[in-house]
């Protein structure tokens, strides 16, 4: 399993998610960077080992420009492979992101929160390919993240299997309430009945993971790669903690 860490981008600078709560967000206090600047939370992953990162752009998310500088700036820090979620919800969206990235060193997050139906999210794959799409199982509190009528008359599950039935490959399975709350991964059973139905799936997940011990948990799930930020700031999860994971 990989550890990939996350950078949430508010208004320029990375902030600390806590429970979804975006209008509370503030920028990051860290024990590894003395700044909130992308640039200097990207170095300091890189110095960990990290060579990749998951980034959510919360103002383009939230439908203003997206922060392409601070793409930039993570990169020349060391963070070279990104996974950016900056609310892409069209093929004009993905044109208009991959224009201004390597596409060879790009994944585009498409999340449940974005994407307006299963006939969009098959779109968009057809466009970028299911090596390059991640598709977000968008989560607050066990439900899903949408105001889509199409995604709402579906369960969690049922919206995965959607998913995996156009032909995504890659999933991020993320409940925002517990992002940053130090609360565990709610997520391991879904995680377990997606993998059952569909063995050959690549499954992310996120949202409260809290020390090693959650990551052995999720890689026994069948997990792929796990997604931390608040347990890699707050020193709970050291450098030892990460041995036998990969970081690259």
């Amino acid at each position: 399993m990989r550890v990939v860490p996350v950078i949430d981008l508010l208004h320029g600078q990375v902030v600390r998610g806590v429970a979804g709560n975006r209008a509370e967000y503030q920028p990051v206090v860290s024990n590894l960077a003395a700044e909130a600047t992308p640039a200097a939370v990207a170095a300091a992953f890189a110095g960990l080992g990290f060579r990749e990162a998951y980034v959510a752009d919360l103002d383009a998310i939230a439908g203003r420009p997206a922060n392409r500088a601070a793409y930039q700036a993570i990169r020349e820090a060391g963070l070279a492979w990104l996974a950016i979620d900056a609310g892409v919800a069209s093929r004009d969206h993905a044109t208009a992101l991959l224009n201004d990235e390597p596409a060879e060193a790009t994944s585009v997050v498409c999340g449940l929160e974005s994407v307006a139906s299963p006939q969009r999210l098959g779109e968009l794959l057809a466009m970028l390919g299911p090596r390059r799409l991640i598709f977000s199982l968008d989560l607050k509190a066990g439900q899903p993240l949408t105001t889509s009528a199409a995604w709402s008359a579906m369960t969690p599950l049922e919206i995965a299997h959607a998913a995996l039935s156009l032909g995504v490959r890659r999933l991020i399975v993320l409940d925002l309430a517990d992002v940053g709350t130090a609360s565990g991964t709610r997520t391991q059973q879904l995680i377990r009945e997606i993998l059952a139905a569909q063995a050959d799936a690549e499954v992310w997940a996120g949202g409260g993971v809290r020390n090693r011990d959650d990551l052995l948990a999720l890689e026994r799930c069948g997990v792929a790669a796990a997604l931390v930020a608040s347990a890699l700031h707050d020193g709970r999860l050291t450098p030892a903690d990460l041995a036998g994971f990969a970081t690259g």
